[in-house]
């Protein structure tokens, strides 16, 4: 299976080896939002996967 190269460039990979990525969404368009949502967007997501799902993410 390939790695979704344009996908993997967005994220992080931490000392651990979790996965960190930026909500998608949240780049521009925000003027309407509210402040709580635009902070909300602010915050990264830490995938939750195994091991082997992982490594497909991970430069070999």
């Amino acid at each position: 299976m390939k790695t979704n190269k344009s996908y993997t460039k967005r994220l992080k990979i931490t000392k651990n080896g979790k996965l960190v990525a930026r909500r998608p969404g949240k780049n521009h368009f925000n003027a309407k939002s509210s402040s709580q949502s635009q902070m909300a967007g602010r915050r990264s997501v830490i995938f939750k996967m195994k091991n082997k799902d992982r490594s497909k993410f991970l430069p070999h």
